[in-house]
């Protein structure tokens, strides 16, 4: 069975709200830096990636894809590769659940080009701290345009910053995949 960037066959996330935004932006940053160039050398995209700083149960959890699906022996072949380097070069202190998953239809979005790739789509996002009062924002991607997300929410145009968003995720739209499934 293959898994595609819409069937995640396991998916564990983990986000600790506490500390500043940038501190954790900067974690991330660097394990992408690491990370990324060894996934893509095993012939997936890296999606990206979360690290959960909970001190009881410390998770770093990678996405990746390929246009062919994710199976489990994808995730397996880039655990094992993706541990070893991290035992050399030893960029987390202390113990941590690795985890590696296909990004599933609540795809998590990191990058601006992932921004424009699916522009036209529903996604949530939390932001690290309120904007007008406001964290956590659902509407339709219209595209990026000068370190900004913009989206259409409520027929009204909203822009966040890149450097505002905690978290985003796409919002599956479920009649539509569950219909097309029933076509076949």
């Amino acid at each position: 069975m293959t898994l595609g960037a819409g069937e995640p066959f396991f998916c564990v996330r983990y986000y600790s709200g506490s500390g500043p935004g940038s501190e954790m932006k900067l974690r991330s940053v660097k394990l992408t830096n690491l990370l990324q160039p060894l996934v893509e050398d095993l012939g997936y995209e890296f999606v990206g990636l979360d690290f959960g700083s909970d001190p009881k149960n410390p998770a770093l959890v990678i996405y990746i894809d390929s246009e062919s699906g994710v199976m489990v022996e994808d995730c397996e072949k880039v655990s094992r590769e993706v541990a070893a380097l991290l035992d050399v070069e030893d960029p987390i202190p202390g113990h941590y659940n690795l985890e590696v998953s296909s990004p599933g239809l609540d795809r998590p979005l990191f990058t601006p080009e992932q921004y424009q790739r699916f522009a036209g789509e529903e996604a949530r996002f939390s932001l690290f701290a309120p904007v007008e009062g406001r964290r956590k924002f659902k509407g339709t991607i219209l595209g990026v345009e000068d370190g900004r997300v913009k989206l259409l929410m409520d027929g009204s145009e909203v822009a966040l910053e890149l450097s505002d968003i905690a978290k985003a995720r796409l919002v599956p739209d479920y009649e539509n995949i569950f219909s097309k499934r029933e076509a076949r």
